[in-house]
């Protein structure tokens, strides 16, 4: 009879040590998840900031070329807009949600094509380019663009993190039951829209 309560309380003391292993494996693997997860949300912020900083800094640029360009009003309209598109797509998107990232990335690269047109034409102007007020703004969105180009490697470097965590075992056992969805890594289609916008106004 002893020997019997021996081996029952035995049992029940190693299904108890095995269910708290059990606890905190699942929570161990579900933190890591977590802080994985906010890491890679916190590096969409930093987006945000840099991309913030490139709208704000984008209708002083317009105006500026205006007093230079009034024959090419076509061309500062159609960075105002895409300013405008982009500056929508941000407010309205998040690192959790794949489609309204797309939809920044589309905006994001509409915007640098139609700076890429301002630019080109400015090449005309040569009152423009020597203007102090315009340089100055050169040297900010330049800066601005290398802000961007590095928040999103960090961003990108951490969604990487996140999806390889989420998705090999055992964590994505866990990643599934506690509806880790992947995150969407912030890419830019074309290769020569990888670089940043060219400003130059030497």
């Amino acid at each position: 009879m002893i020997l019997g309560l021996g081996i029952v309380s035995g049992i029940l003391i190693g299904l108890v040590v095995l269910a708290v292993f059990l606890a905190l494996f699942v929570m161990g693997q579900y933190n890591g998840l977590v802080t994985l997860r906010n890491r890679f949300r916190n590096a969409f912020a930093q987006i945000e900031v840099q991309l913030k900083r490139r709208h704000d800094l984008i209708p002083n640029l317009v105006e500026t070329a205006k007093a230079y360009m009034s024959h090419e009003k076509g061309t500062l309209e159609a960075v105002i807009q895409a300013r405008n598109s982009a500056l929508s797509a941000r407010e309205s998107a998040s690192a959790d949600d794949a489609e309204s990232l797309k939809t920044l990335m589309v905006a994001e690269k509409g915007l640098g094509s139609a700076l890429g047109g301002l630019f080109a034409l400015s090449e005309a102007y040569p009152d423009l380019k020597a203007n102090q007020n315009m340089m100055q703004l050169n040297e900010e969105l330049t800066s601005t663009e290398n802000k961007v180009s590095f928040a999103r490697q960090s961003y990108n470097d951490a969604v990487t993190s996140y999806n390889t965590k989420r998705e090999t075992f055992p964590s994505n056992i866990i990643a599934g039951a506690f509806s880790f969805n992947p995150a969407t890594l912030f890419e830019v289609s074309e290769p020569t829209e990888r670089e940043p916008v060219k400003v130059s106004f030497d």
